[in-house]
């Protein structure tokens, strides 16, 4: 067996172990304290609303251990089982120019992926958020997202993946520098259009009424100095009784989104403050940074495919017969995340630093109390646990917990 292939399996195993030993101690944390509320949110949290969040967490992390099994399975069959080399020599018979029949192959295994984790998402969606409450997605909607989701994948992913093949073969051996290009610029075009031209495809976007909402909006993002192409309320309790808040695209494109679900559940106060807490993000450079470190990230990455394209071992050491560009991307993408893992900690350190600071910057410029009880009715509401286990938290929740931040906003008041 090839070495790179033994540290592959020994990286997939140490992912694998480490993944499903946090789940368990998030388990045994949620369970514990299942029947007693936080102290801190006593008086605002039902006991049985802190029971259902326990509930539902527990029914999501057991269902995670069916997505984990499968997962594994399935980049096993893809790579050491040949499953990619199956699909490269199956169109084969169709003849195609060696620039399409690559675009063929990246595209018919990305469908392939998507088909197989279909009924996994079926089940989340009709059978646990339904259990629980929160589905809203009929079938017929359900069906409709699916197919418009591949229908935007044909229609972004066959142009990005033709340039990138092009860009392997054509350009030498920095090709993978001309390729980081291609997708920083797909990634800022996408940016622009998604909130016009995408978004509208799955969601309604209706401008925000005039209205007292509409004036506290409108002075929270002039004390914040945030200038947007428009507010607009989003119709996500068509899918889900989940609520949240977002701002999208970049440069004059910018857009505040509201979920419907979070108007009906917010005073206009904690609305403020939600919002406050989402513009610090802009105006602490948090979108700006994270940008650029993604662009700095993939350069590296694309970095290392290429040195990995010319390495004949790459190939087969993942069940590859033949050297393609793509094999050499499908192969690049699907193993990366199994020796990136590790970094997830640190990843999750700086998200949950930011926040942090968001929400200093929301109680500066809106009240921290109106901030405390929205995110306690969002916790609620969400059904988000209130107990999780500090492991778990540390490696996978971008947000700090529930309880820690609501310390924090006490002490910046």
């Amino acid at each position: 067996m090839h070495k790179l292939t033994v540290f592959f399996l020994i990286m997939l195993g140490l992912q694998v172990a480490i993944r499903a030993w946090l789940a368990e101690r998030q388990l045994a944390a949620v369970q514990a304290h299942r029947g007693t509320v936080p102290p801190a949110f006593a008086e605002a949290v039902p006991l049985a609303d802190h029971m259902r969040a326990a509930d539902y967490t527990a029914s999501k992390l057991r269902f995670g251990r069916l997505e984990l099994a499968v997962e594994t399975l399935l980049l096993l069959a893809i790579t050491l089982g040949g499953g990619f080399n199956r699909i490269d020599q199956g169109l084969g018979h169709w003849h195609l120019p060696i620039l399409w029949h690559g675009v063929a192959c990246l595209i018919a295994l990305t469908f392939a992926m998507s088909i197989i984790g279909l009924p996994l998402s079926a089940y989340a969606t009709f059978k646990i958020e339904a259990h629980f409450g929160f589905n809203r997605t009929t079938l017929r909607l359900f069906v409709t997202d699916t197919v418009h989701a591949a229908l935007l994948t044909l229609a972004l992913g066959i142009p990005l993946l033709a340039a990138l093949l092009a860009l392997m073969g054509a350009m030498g051996s920095l090709w993978w520098l001309y390729a980081w290009g291609v997708w920083v610029a797909f990634t800022l075009t996408i940016s622009f259009a998604w909130p016009r031209f995408i978004a509208p495809l799955f969601n309604q976007f209706k401008p925000l009424e005039p209205g007292a909402l509409h004036d506290v909006v409108e002075a929270v993002m002039q004390r914040c100095g945030f200038a947007a192409d428009g507010v607009f309320i989003m119709d996500g309790s068509r899918r889900s009784a989940h609520g949240n808040a977002y701002f999208t695209g970049i440069g004059r494109h910018k857009r505040i989104v509201l979920f419907d679900t979070l108007v009906e559940r917010l005073t206009p106060p904690e609305v403020e403050a939600v919002l406050a807490h989402e513009l610090g993000h802009f105006r602490l450079h948090h979108v700006r940074t994270r940008l650029f470190m993604t662009f700095a990230l993939a350069l590296v990455g694309f970095a290392l495919l290429g040195y990995a394209a010319g390495q004949a071992e790459f190939y087969t050491a993942f069940g590859v017969s033949a050297q393609s560009t793509s094999a050499a991307l499908a192969l690049f993408a699907l193993v990366i995340p199994v020796f990136t893992f590790v970094l997830g900690p640190i990843a999750s350190y700086f998200s949950r630093r930011d926040e942090y600071a968001a929400d200093r910057f929301a109680v500066s410029h809106s009240s921290g109390a109106a901030l405390a009880t929205a995110l306690v009715k969002l916790y609620r509401d969400n059904a988000s646990t209130l107990t999780p286990d500090a492991w778990y938290s540390a490696w996978n929740n971008s947000h700090p917990p529930a309880t820690d931040r609501i310390r924090a906003l006490a002490n910046h008041a």
